[in-house]
């Protein structure tokens, strides 16, 4: 069974002039509506989903992350001299293995648990329990391994959740220094890892290609943490930045009757893999589906990372709501 298909992606040149004008480097995230309208896409995706009752649950989640950052205090951030010095070196200003996280989010962690714990099945609730009683080390123990992807001690059963809460409290701080007009411009410039987020370092979610205005056919990475997104060239392996040896796989590809089936290449989700480095991430087309986020149909599309993977690429992509693999030791059981 083939996955892979032919696909005409127009050159970096052949975009820019589509779209008409130079292209922005930058989208943020829309505080208001971020994690609502992921739950919104979440609920869309479960209907008749194989997942559903799962899909069904991290939309309450979702959900309950738009309520805590709507309500979220404020929180130090960066001052002058500290984005000065982030700049030069090339580095993003609020790097997630490093930043002096401010303890506000073992309480935003402690609110989701409380917010799902009336929808959660019965095989989650003794994690919710868990968070509900976290002392401040374990939170930080576990926000270690998730933002360093060192995942001894790692406990999967709450990571969603600890996860989810990190999200909160850093699409909170970068929408906040976003917000903060200082005369300076925009605090998140371009840093030396092209595929790494200029805000966090983090690793994208997966990649989205916008279909409206100056940013008309370009490619978006979505940051795993704090939903940034930053321009990156199609054609061009977000892991190892090569740009000889890509292709596209789909599900529908894996039905076509030859590579070159049009069902393949409209597909509205793909897995773009690189035989240099062997890494895949997913691309999500907006102008074949207009409702396509991110997190929500990453989610959704496992069975995608499970062909993709049998076809012997590794996953780059981080998506906090649903972790690959096992950690290296059992989880620390105390909290």
């Amino acid at each position: 069974m083939t996955m892979t298909a032919t696909v005409r992606v127009m050159t970096p040149e052949e975009i820019a002039a589509r779209g008409g004008g130079e292209t922005a480097f930058l989208h943020l995230p829309q505080r208001g509506t971020l994690f609502a309208q992921r739950a919104m896409r979440l609920r869309q995706l479960a209907s008749g989903h194989p997942m559903g009752d799962f899909l069904r649950f991290m939309a309450e989640l979702a959900q309950a992350q738009q309520d805590r950052l709507e309500s979220l205090p404020g929180v130090p951030l960066p001052d002058a001299d500290a984005l000065d010095r982030a700049a030069k070196l090339g580095a993003p200003p609020l790097p997630a293995a490093d930043w002096p996280r401010d303890p506000v989010w073992h309480g935003v962690a402690k609110v989701l648990a409380a917010d799902l714990r009336a929808h959660a099945p019965a095989p989650a609730q003794a994690a919710l329990e868990q968070i509900a009683a976290g002392a401040d080390d374990w939170f930080e123990r576990q926000a270690d391994c998730l933002l360093t992807g060192v995942m001894e001690g790692l406990d999967l059963a709450t990571a969603p959740v600890i996860g989810a809460a990190l999200q909160v409290y850093w699409t909170h701080m970068a929408t906040t220094l976003a917000a903060h007009d200082d005369g300076r411009g925009q605090p998140f410039g371009r840093i030396d890892d092209e595929g790494a987020c200029p805000c966090c370092g983090s690793r994208p979610t997966a990649s989205i290609t916008r279909s409206n205005g100056e940013s008309l056919g370009q490619r978006y990475l979505h940051c795993s943490l704090c939903s940034l997104q930053w321009h990156l060239v199609r054609i061009k392996c977000p892991a190892c930045l090569s740009t000889k040896r890509l292709a596209y796989h789909s599900l529908d590809a894996a039905g076509a009757d030859a590579p070159g089936d049009s069902r393949a290449a409209s597909a509205s989700l793909q897995a773009e893999s690189c035989d240099d480095c062997g890494a895949y991430l997913k691309i999500m087309h907006s102008d074949r589906d207009p409702f396509v986020e991110p997190v929500a149909d990453d989610l959704a599309s496992i069975t995608l990372d499970l062909l993709v993977s049998e076809a012997g690429y590794q996953r780059h992509g981080v998506n906090l709501m649903l972790l690959f693999g096992a950690p290296d030791a059992p989880p620390d059981p105390s909290p």
